[in-house]
């Protein structure tokens, strides 16, 4: 196993100082000629949400439970296996047999990985937006490639993606900077050439102690942790239209 994931990355978020947004990041990032944006995958480019909660509906079902609605499982999909199983099952990551539930939830997942999931509404258009912007995009989350890669392939993704870096590529997950720093290499951009999307405040920590620029993305509810306005996020985004307006991209 790698070092850092002995660890769950929320407890990470302590080793770092807390983000803080730059009011001229727009101009600094513009002014370079080539420019990238990437994106955290679940709950930011993609709704997952009805298959990863489609997974921890079926861990409920083998135990004679009901299943849960998908909209009060999707505020939990950010936290991925954690926050299905302490939703689903109500039991904590710090609990004895958690990590036989993490294992049986991921095979679940694995059995219906791309099933229902979609675009967030208008991320498809966001992404067309880019690419004919002529700028290079990609994704960088801490859903391993064993997910990760088959997904976006069958989402038909990953030839247009210039960088994909999943939650076991680099030797630590969000919200240490390493994911976004080995972005940064497979780029070969400067930090300040790169805008970050994600949904989670780990993300912002991870994108700012990179060096990039971070934008807070607030299109599914929050339900474990700080609000989206507290991250420290560059800039703030509720919807498709104010991402491409932020990314001075045609709307």
């Amino acid at each position: 196993m790698l070092p850092g994931f002995a660890m769950n990355p929320d407890t990470l978020a302590k080793d770092w100082s807390l983000p803080y947004a730059r009011p001229d990041w727009q101009a600094s990032w513009l002014k370079h000629r080539s420019r990238a944006v990437l994106f955290d995958l679940d709950g930011t480019l993609l709704d997952t949400s009805p298959d990863l909660g489609g997974a921890a509906n079926a861990m409920r079902r083998a135990r004679g439970m009901p299943p849960l609605s998908i909209d009060e499982l999707r505020p939990y999909c950010s936290h991925g296996a954690r926050g299905m199983i302490l939703k689903a099952l109500e039991v904590g990551h710090e609990e004895p047999g958690y990590e036989a539930l993490r294992q049986e939830f991921l095979n679940y997942y694995e059995q219906r990985l791309c099933e229902e999931t979609a675009f967030l509404p208008g991320l498809d258009k966001v992404i067309h937006e880019i690419e004919q912007a002529g700028m290079a995009w990609g994704v960088v989350t801490n859903k391993f490639a064993r997910f990760t890669e088959p997904l976006l392939k069958t989402m038909n993704l990953r030839s247009r993606m210039a960088v994909c870096i999943s939650g076991d590529s680099a030797a630590y997950p969000k919200p240490h900077p390493a994911p976004m720093q080995m972005a940064l290499e497979q780029l070969g951009l400067p930090a300040q050439a790169v805008v970050y999307l994600g949904d989670d405040r780990r993300d912002v920590i991870s994108g700012f102690h990179a060096g990039c620029f971070t934008m807070a993305i607030a299109m599914t509810p929050v339900e474990l942790g700080p609000l989206p306005h507290d991250w420290g996020a560059d800039a703030l985004a509720t919807n498709a239209s104010e991402i491409m307006a932020l990314l001075g991209l045609n709307s």
